[in-house]
């Protein structure tokens, strides 16, 4: 589905990627952890053409990603992306919001539409909030309505940009279980999280990402519970301090 060879990026000076290569196949959920600033955020934008990359390649559903390119848009209506930042439209509904792609993107009919966004409202457990604005709903709904409105479009692909870094710590659980129902419907995920317990719950692979490079990668059970590098060790220990079991299983690794 993704393959990534030799991708290199930086701005001005500012080297972001350094020659990362990597594959995600159909169907497979990869999480991508790391420090801030060690460009993940940038190689999902490069994925989906938002950010064009200085050297290397990246292909998608068989086709090579070029932000200027002819496909560019052809590409972004399969791969959908969430971000941070809700970025809903203030002056419509929730219901209206997912309409908005299908109907102005793909050209469906209005009534169909409606359907579907009805239905993917209350998949995302939003069926009573149709017809809310998004000043009325909570950080946690209005990023279940982007999911929702990046759903609309059938992708083939979802990338999440870290979408419950905005979210007060008790609204997370409910947008990360609408992530853990679409990976159980196999849809295959790029994702980008600080949430350790949920990347060992729903990746079949994790990245490690530090200076621009994937450090390590394997199963989410090795990277998260026996990692080999200790730059990995370093960042586990650092960001899940507070999880004992997952503390316990990188002492031990960290010891023999």
């Amino acid at each position: 589905m993704i393959e990534i060879t030799d991708v290199y990026k930086s701005f001005g000076a500012n080297p972001v990627l350094q020659g990362v290569s990597a594959r995600v196949a159909a169907g497979e959920v990869v999480c991508l952890i790391g420090p801030s600033g060690s460009g993940k955020s940038t190689l999902l934008r490069c994925i989906n053409g938002l950010e064009t990359h200085d050297e290397g390649s990246i292909d998608v559903l068989g086709s090579r990603v070029d932000s200027r390119g002819k496909n560019a848009n052809a590409l972004r209506k399969q791969v959908g992306m969430v971000f941070q930042r809700f970025n809903l439209f203030p002056h419509r509904t929730a219901l209206e919001n997912v309409m908005e792609g299908p109907v102005h993107v793909n050209g469906r009919p209005k009534a169909e539409a409606k359907r579907l966004a009805e239905e993917l409202l209350g998949k995302v457990g939003l069926g009573t909030k149709l017809h809310a604005y998004p000043r009325q709903l909570s950080g946690g709904q209005q990023q279940r309505v982007a999911i929702a409105r990046s759903l609309a479009m059938s992708p083939k692909i979802m990338l999440f940009d870290e979408p419950t870094s905005a979210l007060d710590p008790e609204l997370v659980g409910e947008v990360l279980s609408v992530m853990r129902s679409l990976a159980n419907d196999g849809m295959t995920m790029v994702i980008v999280t600080h949430e350790m317990q949920f990347a060992k719950q729903v990746a079949d692979r994790v990245w490690f990402l530090h200076g621009g490079k994937i450090v390590e990668e394997g199963s989410a059970c090795q990277v998260l519970g026996a990692p080999k590098e200790p730059r990995t060790r370093d960042f586990l220990r650092r960001v899940i301090g507070e999880d004992a079991e997952l503390t316990s299983s990188i002492e031990r690794h960290s010891i023999s």
